[in-house]
C-alpha cells in the first residue's frame, strides 16, 4: 500500500472514530460538564475502551490462567502470556458484561478498572479519572457513556484500528478539546506531514544500511506528547526492514498525554516503561542513556522560570552535564532542548528538532544563545536547517524550522552547513484545521528530501513551487565582535553653569549624608557640609573664562588650590568635580589613565564591529575603521566570537518596486470601479476628478 492510499484510509478511519467519540460528549454536556471539561471523561474512556477491545479475544484464557496462578507470588508473566500483551485484566467484566447490570454499574466498573495490571493502573492514575467516575455515576450518566463506547462502530481493537490510526484519533480528540478552551493543541502533537519529513531527513543519510536485515535502532523524543513522532519513526524504519528492532523512549511533562503515549506503547507491544513522566529539563528520566535518533518538537517561546533552579544547578557542573556550555535567555528555553538532545546522542547519533526563528539569531556574541550556536557549529554537529512553510502547524502560523544535527557527519558534509528554503513546498488544504492551512504533501516532501540528500547549491521545482538549497562553510556563520575605542578628550572650565552641575553630582551630595546615628552622624554631616563649602570657595576663586585643554594641567591646578586651603577630598569626590567641570572636546589633548601613557577610552565614542571569521581583524580595521577615525584602536581584551544564522538574508531576493505611473494607473482603475458601484447603488454621484 503506497503512502497516499494508506493516508486516505487512515484519514477515513480517524474521522469516523473521532467523530463518533466526540458525539459522546453530547451526553456529558447536558449541564454536567462544560466543553472545556469533556476531555476529563472522553480521553480516559477512549484509552480504557482501547484496552478492553484489545483484551476481549483472550479474556477467557486470562481468567483460566489466573485461577491457576493467583496463589503464586509472581504471576504477571503467566497472565501477560495468556493475554498476548504486556498488560492484562483479571476482573470478570468487559464493556459487554458491564451493560448487563445497570443497577451496579459504578461498583462493577470500578472492579473492572481495578482488574488491570499495574502498568495500566499507572495510565489511569495520570488521568485522575476516579472522581469523574463518581460524578458520572451520581448523575446517572456512567451507564450511558459506557453504552456509547460499546457500540459496534466504536470498536477500537488493534485488529481493526492500527496503532498509527489510534494515535491520530487521540490527536484529533486532543485538538477538539484544546480548541474548546483555547489551549494550543500543537503543544501535544505535530501533524504527520511534518513528522514524515523529519523522519525522512533523519534516515536518508543511512538509508542503504537500514535496508539490511538485523537492524537495531533506538529512538528518543524528549517532549513526546502522545508519542506520534516515535510511532512514525518506527513506521519508517520498519518500511525499510520489517524485522528491524526499533526501541522507543520518550519523556512527557503533561500527565494525560503521557498516559496516552504509555497506553499506545502497551498495546503495540513495546516497552511501556520507556515512556516516562516528568520535566525533561529539571528531571531527566534518561540520565545515562544515549540513542541513535532524537526527534522532537519541544515548546518554543516558553520561559523556563520553573526549571531555572534545577537547570542552573546542573549547569554549574560544567562539561559533566547537559547545560554546562551556556544557558539561553530565561524567556525562551528552546535551546535547552538542543543541549539535552545532543547529550543523548550516540557518537553516530542524529537529531531532528523543530524551532521557531529565535535560535537562529537571538543573543549577541558572548551571550548564552550565541554560545550554544557556537558549541553546536564548532563541534561540526549542525548538518542542515530547513525552513518549513508557514501555516503547517495546528497552533501557530509563524515561520518554523527543522534543525538536523549529527554527531558523525558524512565526509562530504564535514565543515559545512546546508540551508534549505522549503517555505513554498506545500499544497493548500481544502479545509483548515486550527492554524494549519497548508500541507506538505508526499510530492513536496520528496523534493525537500532530495534537495537535502543531493547537498548542492541548487533550486528544485515542483510545478510553480521552488525549493532552494545553499551550502555554507561553518565559519560563514561566525564573527568576531571587536570593540573599537577612541581616546577621551576633555576640556575643563570653572564657571557658574559647571559649578551648578557639581552640586548635582551624587558623590558631592553624599558628603552631607551619614549612616551613623546620633552625635557621630551629626558630626559627619557637619564636616561634609564644611568640605562642600570649602570646595565651592576654591572653585569660585578659579572661576573665569579660561578653558583648560589638558586634564593633567587642570588637575594640578585644582590640587594646588586645595593644598593651599588644606582641603583633602576623597577620590570619588575628586572624580565628581572633574566630571562636572568637563566637556568633551575634539580639540583637547588626549586623557591618559596613568603615567605609563595608557590612553583612556571615551565610553561615549565606543563602538563595536562584526568581522567575519574568514577575515583578518587587522585588515578589516585598517579598511573599514581607520580611514574614518584615525585615533581609533581595537581593545583586544574585549574581542569575542559569536555565531548567528541569518537564514532570511541568505535567501533574500530583490524585487524592484513598481513604477509610480503603474501604481497611479491601478489606483485610478480602482477608483473608477468604486464609483461605478456607488452609482449603481445611489444614482449618479459624479465622476473621478470632479
Amino acid at each position: 500500500m503506497n503512502e497516499k492510499i494508506r493516508n486516505q484510509k487512515t484519514t477515513v478511519n480517524v474521522r469516523q472514530k473521532a467523530n463518533l467519540i466526540w458525539a459522546t460528549a453530547d451526553i456529558i454536556g447536558q449541564g454536567l460538564y462544560k466543553p472545556h471539561e469533556y476531555g476529563k471523561v472522553i480521553l480516559p474512556m477512549t484509552v480504557i475502551k482501547r484496552f478492553n477491545d484489545a483484551l476481549v479475544p483472550t479474556k477467557e484464557k486470562v481468567l483460566e490462567v489466573y485461577e491457576k496462578v493467583k496463589h503464586l507470588e509472581v504471576k504477571e508473566g503467566f497472565l501477560e502470556s495468556a493475554s498476548g500483551y504486556s498488560f492484562y485484566n483479571i476482573s470478570p467484566y468487559t464493556f459487554d458484561t458491564l451493560l448487563n447490570d445497570s443497577e451496579h454499574i459504578e461498583e462493577n466498573f470500578r472492579t473492572f478498572l481495578a482488574g488491570f495490571s499495574d502498568n495500566v493502573q499507572d495510565v489511569l492514575e495520570n488521568f485522575e479519572f476516579d472522581k469523574e467516575i463518581s460524578k458520572l455515576a451520581n448523575n446517572g450518566m456512567l451507564f450511558l457513556v459506557i453504552q456509547e463506547f460499546n457500540k459496534k462502530e466504536a470498536y477500537m481493537g488493534p485488529d481493526e484500528i492500527t496503532s498509527t490510526e489510534m494515535g491520530y484519533i487521540f490527536e484529533e480528540l486532543v485538538r477538539k478539546f484544546s480548541e474548546s478552551y483555547n489551549e494550543h493543541a500543537g503543544a501535544h502533537f505535530t501533524s504527520r506531514d511534518i513528522i514524515y519529513l523529519m523522519t525522512d531527513l533523519l534516515i536518508i543519510e543511512e538509508r542503504d544500511a537500514l535496508i539490511e536485515t538485523g537492524v537495531a535502532r533506538t529512538v528518543y523524543d524528549q517532549a513526546m506528547g502522545t508519542s506520534q513522532m516515535l510511532t512514525c519513526m518506527e513506521e519508517r524504519l520498519k518500511e525499510l526492514d520489517a524485522e528491524a528492532d526499533v526501541r522507543m523512549y520518550g519523556q512527557e511533562l503533561n500527565p494525560e498525554t503521557y498516559a496516552i503515549a504509555k497506553a499506545d506503547m502497551l498495546i503495540k507491544g513495546g516497552n511501556a516503561e520507556n515512556m516516562r513522566l516528568g520535566n525533561t529539563l529539571s528531571d531527566d528520566k534518561f540520565p545515562d542513556f544515549t540513542f541513535d535518533y532524537c526527534i522532537s518538537n519541544p515548546p518554543f517561546g516558553i520561559d523556563w522560570k520553573v526549571e531555572k533552579k534545577a537547570v542552573e544547578k546542573e549547569a554549574r557542573l560544567g562539561d559533566k552535564c547537559r547545560f554546562g556550555v551556556a544557558l539561553p535567555h530565561i524567556n525562551d528555553g528552546q535551546q535547552l532542548f538542543d543541549l539535552n538532545g545532543l547529550s543523548k546522542l550516540k557518537d553516530t547519533g542524529r537529531m531532528a528538532i523543530i524551532h521557531n526563528g529565535s535560535p537562529l539569531f537571538t543573543g549577541d556574541a558572548g551571550s548564552g544563545p550565541s554560545e550554544i550556536r557556537k558549541y553546536i557549529i564548532e563541534n561540526d554537529w549542525l548538518e542542515a536547517i530547513v525552513q518549513l512553510p508557514n501555516d503547517t502547524f495546528y497552533n501557530t502560523g509563524i515561520t518554523t524550522y527543522v534543525w538536523i544535527m549529527s554527531k558523525n557527519k558524512a565526509p562530504h558534509r564535514r565543515g559545512k552547513v546546508q540551508l534549505i528554503d522549503a517555505s513554498q513546498m506545500y499544497e493548500k488544504r481544502r479545509k483548515s484545521i486550527g492554524n494549519k492551512r497548508n500541507e506538505i504533501t508526499e510530492e513536496c516532501r520528496e523534493v525537500i528530501v532530495r534537495a537535502y540528500g543531493e547537498f548542492l547549491n541548487k533550486e528544485y521545482t515542483l510545478e510553480d513551487k521552488v525549493c532552494e538549497s545553499k551550502i555554507f562553510d561553518n565559519e560563514d556563520f561566525g564573527f568576531y565582535k571587536i570593540t573599537i575605542e577612541r581616546p577621551l578628550r576633555l576640556n575643563f572650565k570653572v564657571d557658574d553653569e559647571r559649578i551648578e552641575r557639581l552640586k548635582d553630582e551624587r558623590a558631592f551630595q553624599n558628603l552631607v549624608k551619614s549612616r551613623k546615628k546620633g552625635e557621630a552622624g551629626e558630626k559627619e554631616i557637619e564636616e561634609g557640609a564644611k568640605l562642600q563649602e570649602d570646595v565651592l570657595d576654591v572653585l569660585e576663586n578659579i572661576k573665569g573664562d579660561k578653558v583648560y585643554k589638558n586634564r593633567d594641567e587642570f588637575e594640578e591646578e585644582l590640587d594646588s588650590r586645595f593644598k593651599e586651603k588644606g582641603i583633602k577630598v576623597a577620590k570619588s569626590v575628586q572624580n565628581a568635580i572633574l566630571n562636572a567641570l568637563s566637556e568633551r572636546d575634539e580639540t583637547a589633548d588626549i586623557c591618559y589613565k596613568n603615567k605609563k601613557g595608557d590612553i583612556e577610552p571615551d565610553t561615549e565614542l565606543r563602538d563595536t564591529e562584526r568581522v567575519p571569521l574568514k577575515e583578518d581583524i587587522e585588515e578589516y580595521f585598517e579598511r573599514e575603521v581607520k580611514p574614518y577615525a584615525e585615533d581609533a584602536w581595537i581593545d583586544k581584551s574585549k574581542t569575542v566570537i559569536g555565531y548567528e544564522i541569518p537564514f532570511t538574508r541568505h535567501f533574500y531576493k530583490f524585487e524592484a518596486a513598481e513604477k509610480s505611473e503603474v501604481i497611479a494607473e491601478r489606483i485610478i482603475e480602482t477608483e473608477k470601479k468604486l464609483m461605478k458601484s456607488l452609482n449603481e447603488l445611489f444614482g449618479e454621484v459624479g465622476e473621478i476628478g470632479e
